[in-house]
């Protein structure tokens, strides 16, 4: 039988982080660089917890203005040590219940496709954090560069972001960049669980593999697609799984 782990955004503001909890196995918490704060931790680590969701960090740019979403300049160990402190700033909550890492919007971007800021960040994880799992963008050279060093490594996939030819998500400054329709979401990411296949919006079908799989939790509508996805997916015969578990 297929499983999947189902992860979103929280600790960011979001009123409607207790509800759609339930719905998730996964939880990536913002370390207060580009959203949250000590409070917020405090608060999603613990619903966490109450849910047994798995509880990993979500490390972004120091950039409340733009929400971490805006690409800039960044030597390889200035990635690296980025990384590092919000890690350790949700370890101080968290604790052993810290279970994966994964970086947000432009810096997730960045780490992803440049090999050069993907070695940096990876080289301190399996340095000082070598037991958390790694979320990264499926087909990656950060997922294959990480996987290589010995790091566990769940590869993702986005219910409502489309693709490039290349496997690369369409960056947001495009018009076709988020798919907002909800039949199209829920189409999308059954055929990447059940056939490891994504369709770019060149029309090509490209390869991927669906460890995890990113909603995003900061619309209004998250939670009822959540809940729709959940009936979706148990309706294929594919179990919500924690990638941890």
């Amino acid at each position: 039988m297929k499983h999947v782990d189902l992860n979103s955004d929280l600790g960011e503001g979001a009123g409607h982080d207790a509800a759609l909890m339930p719905l998730i196995t996964s939880a990536n918490i913002a370390c207060g660089a580009h959203a949250g704060n000590l409070e917020t931790m405090i608060e999603a680590v613990e619903l966490a917890a109450r849910q047994h969701v798995r509880i990993g960090a979500h490390p972004g740019y120091f950039d409340l203005q733009t929400f971490g979403r805006e690409e800039r300049a960044i030597a390889p160990r200035e990635a690296g040590n980025l990384v590092l402190m919000q890690i350790e700033q949700l370890y101080e909550v968290a604790g052993a219940r810290l279970r994966h890492v994964k970086l947000h919007g432009a810096l997730y971007n960045q780490v992803s496709r440049d090999v050069a800021l993907a070695d940096a960040v990876v080289a301190d994880l399996v340095r000082l954090w070598p037991d958390l799992i790694l979320f990264a963008l499926s087909g990656s050279p950060l997922a294959r560069i990480a996987s290589a060093r010995g790091l566990r490594v769940a590869e993702e996939v986005f219910a409502d972001r489309t693709y490039q030819a290349d496997g690369t998500l369409t960056p947001r400054s495009q018009p076709d960049a988020m798919i907002t329709d909800e039949d199209a979401m829920v189409a999308q990411v059954l055929m990447m669980v059940q056939r490891g296949m994504v369709r770019s919006v060149q029309g090509t079908e490209i390869p991927i593999t669906p460890d995890t799989v990113c909603l995003h939790g900061d619309s209004d509508r998250s939670i009822r697609f959540a809940t729709r996805l959940r009936q979706e997916l148990a309706g294929a015969g594919i179990t919500v799984k924690a990638f941890s578990a």
